[in-house]
C-alpha cells in the first residue's frame, strides 16, 4: 500500500510514496505524532533530479528491513527541499553548525520532537563504505543517544538556537554607502579567476549566474573592462563544454572538473533563465554569433521541454535515466557514425571530441567542442560554410535519435521563483534579440502564475497537477517583481504594471522587518518554525534581498513611489556591514547597490501602435544595463505619472533620471546619444 506521500503534489514525494517506510510529509501530524510519542524526527530532505537522494532510496528506503528499524525508532519526514526551501534553509545551516562541513542533498538530519536537530548528514551508504557509517547501525545509534542525552541534547538546542540568532544581521548602521564594495568585489573575483577555462575556483564548478551578471554591469557603467572579459571568456568556455548540451539546448547543473568537460547532468530550470539572459547581453555586447546560438537554443530548450500546455514552467531535468547517470546524453562512436554520412561523421567526431578517448566513465563520450569548426574545415578540404551545413544536419540526425531514447524523469511541479527566473531571462533575451515568440512565452507562463497562484492578494508557492499550495517565500515575489519589470520593457501590458505593484505592497507588508531593515524569507503570518532566516547571500540562486532591493528601487523610479525606494535603501544599509567584508558573496545586492548609487535612467517612447518598434530594435544594439526602455503605444489611461506622457502619430522619447527629464526628443539618433551619456554618467 502507499504511504501518505501519494497524496503530494511533489513529485520527489511521490517518488517515495511506494517505500516501507511510515513517511510522513511536513506538518502537524508528524509533529504531534512525534511529541506524543516522545520520537526523534528522522528529516530527509531532497528533490527529484538529485542523483545520491536516488541511490540512497534505492538502498536503504526501498530495502524492508531497513524500514523497519526506522519505523520503530523514528517518526520519517520527507521533504522536497525546492517546495519547502524554508526549511532546507534552516537544516542545512544546522548541519553546517553541527558538522563544522558544508552540505548537500540528500541531507539527513535528527531531530528532537521540538523541531531542533542534534545530528546529522547527507547520503548514508545501507552498508559502510566511504568512509561513512552503514545507515541501520547509525539508525541505532542516534537513537540511542536519543534515549540517554536528554540533557545533552537539551544544552546543544539551546546552543543552536543562539547560533541561528546570531546569523541574522545587526542593525543597520549610520554608515553612506558608497561604491568601495562594487571594486572590492571586482578584485575578489579577480583573484578567483581560472584565466584559462573561465570561471571561479576549482571542481567542482558552477555557473555562477549572479557574479557573471555583476561582472558585465560593473564594466559597462564605468568599471574596469577586465570585468567584462572575465565573463565573456567564462561564458565562451561553458558554450563549448559538456555542461551545455550541444544538441537540445541548456545547461546542465554543475561540471564535475574544472574545464567544464562533464556535467552532472541534472537540467534545472533556475541556472538557465538566467543563463538565458547572460547571453543574450553577451551577444548584443561582443556581437559574437556564438553566443546568440546559446541563447537560441537555451530557449527553445524551454520551450519545447519545459513548457506546460497551461503556460507555467516545470522545474527540473533529473540527472538519470535507465538508474544511469547521463545515459540519455552520451555517445560511443559506432553510435554516432551509423547515424551520419561519412562526410557529417568527420565533421561532428572531429568538432564533438569522437575521435578523441572517451571522457566519461572510461567508455562514453559526452559532447563538447574539442575545436572549433573554422580550424577543422581546411584539415578536410572544405569551406566554412560546408562545415556549418555538414555539422548541422549532424546535430539534427543526433537529436532526433536522441530522442527516441529512454527519457530522463521531468519534475512538472510548477514553482512561482524558478519560472520568475525564466519569465525573466526570456523577456529580457526576447526583446534584446527581437524574437517575439520568447516574449510571448514569457507572458504565457506570468499569466499563468497570476491565474492560478495569486490568490486573494498573495502568491501560492507550487502547483502542480491543478493543485496550488504553499506559502510563497521572499524568493517567489522578489524574483517575479524582478521579471515583471522586464517582461514590461519587453512588450508593455498594464495589468503587468498592476501586478509588480501588488506583489510590491506584499513584500512591504508581509515581508519586511519594520525594525532593522531587509526581508525575511518568510512571511509575518508564516508557519513558526525554530528560525526565521533572512538571507543576504546568493547561493544557488539570487539572494532575495538583493533581487527585493533591485527591484523595488527600479520600481519605486517608475512609479515615484518613496516607500519602495525607503525599503530598498534600508535593505542595503542593513547589508552594506556585510557587503564591505565579503562583497563577493553579495553580487545581487551589489546590483542594487549599483543602481542606488547611480539611479537608472528610464527611457519612455510615446508612439501610435507600431510606431516605436524601428526606434526600439536600434535602442537595444546598446548594451545599457542601466536603463529601462518603455514603450508605451496608443491610448493608455491610469498610467503613473512618470509614464503619462502625450502621444501623436510620430514616436516622442523622454530619458528621466529620478523625478528629472529632459525635453522630448524626436530623433532616434539624438535619443541614443542621450542614452548613451547618462549610461555613462
Amino acid at each position: 500500500m502507499p504511504n501518505r506521500l501519494a497524496q503530494e503534489t511533489s513529485p520527489y514525494l511521490q517518488q517515495h510514496a511506494g517505500n516501507p517506510v511510515d513517511w510522513f510529509p511536513w506538518g502537524e501530524e508528524a509533529l504531534r505524532c512525534a511529541r506524543e510519542q516522545d520520537k526523534p524526527i528522522l528529516l530527509s530532505i531532497g528533490y527529484s533530479a538529485c542523483h545520491w537522494c536516488h541511490v540512497m532510496a534505492h538502498e536503504s528506503f526501498e530495502d524492508a528491513a531497513v524500514a523497519a528499524v526506522m519505523n520503530r525508532l523514528f517518526v520519517n519526514i520527507k521533504v522536497d527541499r525546492e517546495e519547502r526551501p524554508d526549511l532546507d534553509h534552516i537544516y542545512q545551516a544546522a548541519h553546517a553548525m553541527l558538522t563544522q562541513r558544508s552540505g548537500g542533498w540528500p541531507l539527513t538530519m535528527f531531530l528532537a520532537p521540538d523541531q531542533t536537530p542534534f545530528f546529522g548528514g547527507t547520503y548514508f551508504p545501507k552498508e559502510p563504505r566511504y568512509n561513512l557509517p552503514g545507515f541501520v547501525g547509525l539508525l541505532e545509534q542516534v537513537a540511542g543517544i536519543f534515549r540517554t542525552r536528554r540533557d545533552d541534547i537539551a544544552r546543544q538546542s539551546a546552543s543552536l538556537l543562539h547560533a541561528f540568532d546570531a546569523t541574522l544581521p545587526g542593525a543597520a548602521g549610520q554608515a553612506s554607502l558608497s561604491d568601495a564594495p562594487l571594486h572590492d568585489a571586482c578584485r575578489a573575483l579577480r583573484q578567483a579567476f581560472d584565466a584559462v577555462y573561465g570561471g571561479f575556483g576549482g571542481a567542482p564548478k558552477f555557473p555562477r549566474q549572479s557574479e557573471l551578471e555583476f561582472l558585465l554591469r560593473y564594466a559597462a557603467r564605468g568599471g574596469e573592462p577586465e570585468a567584462r572579459d572575465m565573463a565573456l571568456h567564462t561564458l565562451r568556455n561553458m558554450a563549448d563544454g559538456g555542461i551545455h548540451d550541444q544538441l537540445g539546448g541548456g545547461f546542465c547543473r554543475y561540471s564535475v572538473d574544472e574545464r567544464w568537460a562533464i556535467p552532472h547532468f541534472e537540467k534545472m530550470l533556475y541556472d538557465n533563465g538566467p543563463l538565458l539572459a547572460l547571453y543574450a547581453d553577451a551577444y548584443v555586447l561582443s556581437g559574437e554569433a556564438a553566443f546568440g546560438r546559446v541563447a537560441q537554443g537555451i530557449a527553445g530548450w524551454a520551450m519545447r521541454e519545459m513548457q506546460a500546455p497551461q503556460g507555467g514552467f516545470y522545474a527540473s531535468l533529473d540527472a538519470d535515466s535507465e538508474h544511469e547517470e547521463g545515459k540519455f546524453y552520451v555517445w560511443t562512436p559506432e553510435q554516432a557514425a551509423g547515424l551520419l554520412s561519412a562526410e557529417e561523421y568527420a565533421v561532428a567526431a572531429a568538432h564533438y571530441g569522437l575521435d578523441q578517448p572517451p571522457n566519461f566513465d572510461g567508455k562514453y563520450w559526452n559532447l563538447l567542442v574539442a575545436q572549433p569548426l573554422e580550424s577543422i574545415a581546411p584539415k578536410l578540404n572544405l569551406s566554412p560554410e560546408q562545415a556549418e551545413q555538414l555539422l548541422a544536419s549532424a546535430q539534427q540526425k543526433l537529436f532526433a535519435a536522441r530522442e527516441s531514447r529512454m527519457r530522463p524523469g521531468r519534475d512538472e511541479k510548477i514553482l512561482v521563483s524558478w519560472n520568475a527566473l525564466m519569465i525573466k531571462g526570456m523577456a529580457h533575451a526576447g526583446r534584446m534579440l527581437d524574437e517575439a515568440a520568447w516574449v510571448a512565452s514569457a507572458q504565457r507562463a506570468t499569466d499563468f502564475i497570476r491565474g492560478v497562484l495569486w490568490r486573494n492578494g498573495r502568491l501560492l508557492a507550487t502547483c502542480k497537477d491543478d493543485k496550488a499550495h504553499l506559502n510563497a517565500y521572499l524568493d517567489d515575489y522578489a524574483f517575479l517583481l524582478d521579471a515583471l519589470l522586464e517582461l514590461l520593457q519587453a512588450e508593455f501590458r498594464a495589468a503587468d504594471l498592476e501586478f509588480a505593484r501588488a506583489l510590491a505592497d506584499v513584500l512591504l507588508e508581509q515581508f519586511e522587518d519594520q525594525q532593522q531593515g531587509g526581508f525575511f524569507f518568510t512571511s509575518h503570518d508564516h508557519e513558526r518554525l525554530i528560525h526565521r532566516p533572512k538571507p543576504g547571500h546568493d547561493n544557488a540562486t539570487p539572494s532575495g534581498n538583493g533581487s527585493a532591493a533591485f527591484a523595488l528601487q527600479r520600481l519605486g523610479h517608475l512609479l515615484g513611489e518613496p516607500r519602495y525606494l525607503e525599503a530598498a535603501a534600508r535593505t542595503l544599509k542593513l547589508y552594506y556591514p556585510a557587503l564591505a567584508q565579503q562583497p563577493a558573496g553579495f553580487a545581487s545586492m551589489l546590483l542594487a547597490l549599483q543602481e542606488y548609487l547611480a539611479p537608472p535612467q528610464i527611457v519612455i517612447l510615446r508612439s501610435a501602435p507600431g510606431a516605436s518598434a524601428p526606434w526600439r530594435r536600434q535602442l537595444l544594439q546598446h548594451y545599457w544595463p542601466g536603463t529601462l526602455i518603455l514603450a508605451l503605444e496608443g491610448e493608455l489611461s491610469g498610467l503613473p505619472q512618470m509614464l503619462a506622457k502625450p502621444w501623436s502619430q510620430g514616436v516622442g522619447a523622454w530619458v528621466c533620471q529620478g523625478v528629472a527629464c529632459l525635453p522630448v526628443i524626436e530623433d532616434c539618433v539624438e535619443l541614443i546619444a542621450a542614452c548613451q551619456s547618462g549610461e555613462i554618467g
